[in-house]
């Protein structure tokens, strides 16, 4: 059974940082895709950005591109989000996803962390 758990999460002031992570267990993490995605309130949820399976290529959302950036370590199976100039409108529930690298949707999610910006 495959489970992600978000860690790293918590309060921040505009301007700051936060580094979140995500550990995955079960199921043949090096082969698949990470990705963040972030839900705020009254909002639908957003991609934020994802890692290939070796970390070679990298993709975001034009509102994180220069601020966020995610790695992973497949040795430690884990993911993370590093997230810098943080502003208010981050503030949402942060989710990590993963998906074999040969399927289309994202399979596996954790429960989400809350990251809130205040100014």
């Amino acid at each position: 059974q495959v489970q992600l758990v978000e860690s790293g999460g918590g309060l921040a002031q505009t301007g700051g940082s936060l580094n979140l992570s995500c550990v995955a267990s079960g199921g043949a993490f090096s082969t698949w895709v990470g990705a963040w995605y972030r839900q705020a309130p009254g909002k639908e949820r957003e991609f934020v950005g994802s890692i290939a399976r070796f970390g070679g290529v990298t993709s975001y959302s034009d509102s994180v591109k220069g601020r966020f950036a995610i790695s992973r370590d497949n040795s430690k199976r884990t993911v993370f989000l590093k997230m810098n100039d943080l502003k208010t409108e981050d503030t949402a529930v942060y989710y990590c996803a993963c998906r074999p690298d040969t399927s289309i949707s994202f399979n596996y999610w954790g429960r989400g962390i809350q990251v809130t910006v205040s100014s």
